[in-house]
């Protein structure tokens, strides 16, 4: 049986294991989770800023390459809103097919 004059010291022990326990399993787990879900968020950032650019570049290549005339750049707009819809289209049946 314990000495009751031991039992600040149990308790101080008791509450410095619970704060390491703590740290250890929650803290530091939340953290590495918080690192994956920012490259996660930066990644797709990125790769929207470049799927944006493609498109633009897509679209002004079209003008570019299409006589001169309003009813050409109404079919480059097409165009592009075609080739966007079908690539992410793609995008996403790839997603939905590797998730299953």
């Amino acid at each position: 049986m314990t000495d009751p004059r031991e039992i600040p010291q149990l308790t101080s022990e008791l509450v410095e294991m619970s704060r390491e326990y703590l740290r250890q399993e929650t803290i530091e787990p939340a953290k590495a989770l918080g690192k994956e879900a920012g490259m996660g968020v930066g990644g797709a950032l990125v790769m929207a800023i470049g799927a944006i650019c493609l498109t633009w570049g897509f679209y002004y290549g079209l003008i570019w390459a299409l006589p001169e005339g309003e009813w050409w750049v109404v079919l480059s707009r097409l165009l592009t809103a075609l080739a966007a819809a079908g690539a992410a289209g793609i995008v996403g049946w790839r997603i939905s097919v590797d998730s299953q």
